[in-house]
């Protein structure tokens, strides 16, 4: 396949050849979930197909054979992140679900107290602000937001003066799943691990676009779901730090997380698997490792370049229509954000639905950034790597007509 052969890769896609409303599929809404390739199909088959069964603790053959893929799954999530070791991946049923663990453990483990801070931003989605809201209630911590400029962009300076001695978790998205801002990650964990702050990093946007290096990063947690990286739902990751997770409590009780029980108490097992109990979603951490080394294939930089292009066409094409706002900043990245003066971004939604565009519609779970710009939504375009140029000039062109048809 040559450097970046949109044709080959859409071929991959079984779902892109489907019509809707008697229209050809354009599917702009990957920030949401985006498809599967028939390489991770193929994966998810194959484990149903030929050595479906329970792990780790079976001593037959299909047991041994499941539990060698499972592991082997997780070798492979820590090497695309380049975690030093494989017991610092936790597999979750996505971003929130890892979110919420890391948010759990702190709150059990008695990290935060009255007095104590929680740092996020205003671009956050839900899932990065509830679960710190949730701990802030069970602890009397409390809870500090950064601000952002008209352009979507973070104040840096309103950072630095909130990042003070009692901050002790600093959370942030980060690429905003609403506007594509890019935040400047690497700068803020820096000036967090400063004041001795733990750092988490929703990765859910960026995993799918950006090479990720947690050693780079120097970042605590990082978490990040498996269907936004063409992998199956209801599989996730947490990289957590040994040292931190090896000395935090595990979250849920059952099997697996256990080295040994007895109604006197129990001893908790080694990492990773203090963090996974019960059957885990086996089939989705084969599907998301064959999703990893699918987009590896691809190689993480033409996509992202691709991909860049493309929204740059779409917001020059977009710009160029009457009314029309962009929300973010110039340089976004994986998402475009937009609304027409006069019109509900809804109804626009739903006649593009009945053009074969989809897109998403309303407040991308980031209801606080959408009420800091005075909208209640936004309509999202959102790019994959089988996304093309011509789907841009559909997406434009359908707009202007729907457009019209509501005025």
């Amino acid at each position: 396949m040559p450097a970046f052969d949109v044709a080959a890769i859409r071929a991959q896609f079984p779902i892109l050849s489907r019509e809707v409303h008697g229209k050809p599929l354009v599917y702009l809404d990957n920030a949401a979930t985006a498809h599967k390739p028939l390489a991770v199909l193929d994966a998810s088959r194959r484990y149903y197909e030929e050595i479906n069964a329970n792990i780790h603790r079976g001593t037959h053959h299909l047991s041994q054979l499941a539990t060698i893929a499972h592991e082997e799954a997780r070798l492979t999530v820590a090497r695309h992140l380049n975690s030093p070791t494989p017991d610092e991946i936790i597999f979750t049923s996505g971003t929130t679900d890892s979110i919420n663990l890391v948010a759990s453990i702190l709150g059990r483990a008695g990290r935060l107290k009255p007095g104590d801070e929680i740092l996020l931003s205003h671009l956050e989605h839900h899932s990065n602000i509830v679960p710190w809201q949730m701990l802030c209630e069970r602890s009397g911590a409390t809870l500090h937001v950064i601000p952002v400029h008209d352009d979507g962009t973070l104040d840096l300076p309103a950072f630095h003066r909130l990042l003070t001695e009692r901050t002790r978790v600093l959370a942030l998205t980060h690429i905003s799943n609403a506007f594509g801002t890019v935040n400047p990650v690497r700068e803020l964990v820096a000036a967090a691990k400063q004041v001795g702050a733990l750092t988490l990093l929703d990765g859910a946007q960026a995993a799918p676009h950006l090479p990720i290096d947690v050693q780079d990063l120097d970042v605590d947690f990082y978490a990040f779901s498996g269907h936004k990286v063409y992998a199956p739902t209801g599989i996730g990751v947490l990289y957590g730090r040994y040292k931190i997770l090896d000395s935090l409590p595990p979250w849920r009780g059952g099997g697996e997380m256990i080295k040994k029980v007895s109604f006197s108490g129990t001893t908790y097992n080694n990492l990773p698997f203090r963090y996974e109990a019960g059957t885990p979603n086996i089939e989705g951490a084969i599907g998301l490792a064959a999703a990893l080394d699918w987009i590896n294939r691809i190689g993480l930089d033409a996509l992202h370049q691709h991909e860049q292009s493309l929204i740059r066409q779409a917001a020059a094409a977009l710009s160029a229509l009457d009314g029309l706002r962009l929300y973010g900043p110039s340089d976004r990245a994986a998402s475009l954000s937009f609304n027409i003066d006069g019109i509900h971004h809804y109804d626009l939604g739903t006649l593009l639905d009945q053009m074969g565009i989809a897109v998403r519609t309303g407040h991308h779970c980031c209801q606080p950034l959408m009420e800091r710009f005075g909208v209640t939504g936004t309509i999202r375009a959102s790019f994959a790597a089988y996304n093309t140029t011509d789907e841009v000039i559909q997406l434009a062109a359908a707009v202007k007509k729907a457009a019209a048809m509501l005025r």
